[in-house]
């Protein structure tokens, strides 16, 4: 196979210099282009979203297995074609990032997962035909509630693009339902919900519950109830805010004394 060469575009500027201290969410930084390639920005500003293309140097290219560990210390090994582990035969990390701002030939971005002078390889647009609203996806539950609740956070920013106070509920009703039921992208778990637009279209974004094929989606408009109900098999979870409840500081509120809780095994 013939030799390929591959010439860095730009660099990366950011506060993560330690490989095991990067967040696994991302973080902001700026992606810095080489002068000769700034025209290649042109009209780049009308996206939201762009695929980072770069090279991580540091990562290892002699192993085929990994196993999430920084996810979920008990997960088990996975070939590395079937991870997003930077370990791989060619260390390419592939990242979608907010486009924050562009000054000159400098991206501002949020959401990237890369050391302080990582090489940039490319950049892409993210178009509407790169979505698959209800992917199948390995099974990896990271092992504690607050990674988890930052995974769902992220999902339900970029599906829902505002951090309001049903959105949290709605990360909040999800978090109790995954430790119930486990994945929540599964074809067997039904979810009803009653209550606000905004709880509506979290609950269903970060579920990718769709209302057809197979239907797994309900929702109900409601001006006074903030429910959900999650079914699967013979078993279902009921989840009602409490009328006394105060989300301006939900975060602070266990699990019962923010909801209503029923649990019934038919």
């Amino acid at each position: 196979m013939s030799t390929i060469n591959l010439q860095p575009i730009g660099v990366v500027h950011s506060l993560s210099n330690d490989t095991m201290k990067v967040p696994l969410q991302g973080d902001s930084a700026v992606i810095e282009l080489l002068p000769e390639y700034e025209g290649a920005l042109e009209r780049i500003e009308e996206n939201s979203h762009v695929w980072i293309l770069s090279w991580f140097n540091e990562a290892r290219r002699d192993v085929l297995t990994r196993a999430p560990t920084r996810v979920n210390p008990n997960a088990p090994s996975y070939g590395v074609f079937a991870l997003r582990t930077p370990a791989r035969p060619n260390p390419i990390a592939l990242t979608l990032v907010a486009l924050d701002r562009i000054e000159g030939k400098s991206l501002y971005v949020s959401g990237l997962d890369a050391l302080d002078g990582t090489s940039v390889l490319d950049i892409k647009p993210y178009f509407e035909q790169d979505i698959v609203f209800s992917p199948r996806t390995s099974k990896i539950v990271a092992s504690t509630r607050e990674m988890r609740k930052a995974f769902m956070e992220k999902e339900a920013i970029r599906h829902h693009r505002e951090n309001c106070a049903d959105m949290r509920l709605a990360v909040r009703m999800a978090l109790i339902a995954e430790e119930r039921f486990g994945k929540l992208n599964d074809d067997e778990i039904l979810v009803e919900v009653d209550g606000s637009n905004c709880l509506g279209d979290v609950l269903q974004g970060i579920t990718r519950a769709r209302l057809a094929n197979p239907p797994r989606f309900m929702f109900r408009h409601s001006a006074g109830v903030k429910k959900s109900t999650w079914i699967k098999g013979n078993k279902s979870v009921c989840m009602e805010l409490r009328d006394k409840a105060d989300l301006a500081v939900s975060e602070d509120l266990s699990d019962e004394v923010l909801l209503r809780i029923e649990t019934i095994t038919n």
